[in-house]
């Protein structure tokens, strides 16, 4: 083995050109969740015109959902690739450029996988925006069988360990009685309920715990003037550190919008929405070979005193197995930060290149690195036996 380190990023440089294309392709043809058909496909021909992948598609009943895999070792080691984008905003996520690094990697670590006594499995995950497919994909067993899975998500900052956080959303309907506003008197009106529960929450932060969020929006409260609405809905998520706190504040805040329909004699209906993105627990053996290895290339990994981002449903991937998922950094101003159409621009630019490089290159030898460990791949392979 020896050199090995240097092969693997003389092979990814070999590839850089084609993977950087990909992630160009991914961001000009922005699809939204589990939609991600021809960003799955591309995915899907760049592994295989390697010729040394196989390739299962349409797993766990979804079809834009992939897993392809190089090598026969006995430590599997994945990598994520995520693929959609978001509603009028595109690749605001940087998602092309997640992708892209994941191929990037395992096309790098596929010719020498044997000798490291490997299995590279690249893992297509649709929808992590809306529904998350990585939850559906875990609970149906796709991931079972692997002893660790890595992916590299783009910020404004580089941090080897994010904190990531729980988060669950429900959608919130009030019925009432319409009515025309010049005799409002025989109506109850829905979207009123949507003001008195918005304000209900607006007290209730007081007696909260520093970090929750709970974030909420109008979707639906009359289309008209002087019309009472006799329909309103109103999507909640509420984030915390993990997911049985989100469940415990949601009951709190399910009253604020039970007040909203007792106050204006409204009926209010309660749908889980099929997103929800369980805590992060980041693997402390993982972390610190990806810092290093980032370091080399060129990145810095300042102690930044808010390292706290959004959600990920990775962190559904982490709680059935090790897994880690830094943060490396695009060059934009605080307030063009994720989900915005400056991500989603730079994501295309220079910025996302760059990240393509440094994320695919810091995954792959990474994943070296614990392949020729001892006592990180003893560490890894007894875990998943005793799960």
């Amino acid at each position: 083995m020896t050199d090995t380190k240097g092969r693997v990023k003389r092979e990814f440089e070999k590839n850089l050109d084609l993977v950087t294309e990909l992630s160009h392709s991914i961001n000009a043809n922005p699809e939204l969740a589990f939609e991600e058909y021809e960003t799955s496909a591309a995915i899907v021909a760049a592994l295989e015109e390697n010729g040394q992948f196989t390739v299962e598609k349409g797993v766990a009943d979804l079809p834009t959902a992939f897993v392809a895999s190089a090598g026969s070792g006995d430590l599997v080691f994945g990598v994520c690739a995520e693929m959609d984008a978001l509603p009028g905003i595109g690749h605001g996520c940087g998602h092309n450029v997640i992708a892209a690094s994941a191929v990037g990697a395992a096309l790098a670590l596929a010719p020498f996988a044997d000798e490291l006594g490997l299995t590279v499995r690249v893992f297509g995950t649709p929808a992590e925006e809306s529904g998350t497919g990585k939850e559906i994909m875990v609970n149906r067993g796709v991931f079972d069988g692997t002893h660790a899975a890595i992916m590299v998500h783009p910020s404004l900052k580089d941090v080897v360990i994010p904190q990531l956080r729980a988060s669950r959303s429900w959608r919130i309907t009030y019925t009432g009685r319409g009515g025309h506003a010049s005799r409002p008197w025989s109506a109850l009106n829905a979207a009123d309920a949507t003001v008195v529960a918005q304000t209900a929450i607006g007290l209730l932060r007081q007696q909260l715990r520093d970090g929750i969020r709970v974030h909420h929006v109008v979707k639906e409260a009359g289309s008209a003037i002087n019309v009472i609405a006799d329909h309103a809905v109103v999507d909640c998520m509420i984030r915390c550190d993990t997911i049985d706190e989100v469940d415990e504040v949601w009951e709190r805040v399910r009253r604020c919008f039970d007040a909203g329909a007792v106050a204006t004699g409204t009926g209010v209906e309660f749908t889980s929405l099929p997103s929800i993105y369980r805590e992060f627990r980041h693997d402390q053996d993982l972390a610190p070979i990806f810092e290093s290895n980032a370091k080399a290339i060129g990145r810095t990994f300042p102690d930044y005193p808010d390292k706290m981002f959004g959600s990920t449903d990775m962190g559904n991937v982490s709680l059935r197995i090790p897994a880690l998922h830094p943060m490396l950094s695009f060059d934009l101003p605080t307030e063009e930060g994720n989900h915005t159409a400056a991500f989603a621009a730079a994501a295309a630019g220079h910025d996302g290149d760059r990240f393509v490089h440094d994320a695919g290159l810091a995954m792959a030898l990474t994943i070296a690195d614990a392949a020729q460990s001892e006592s990180i791949r003893a560490g890894l392979m007894a875990r998943a036996a005793n799960s």
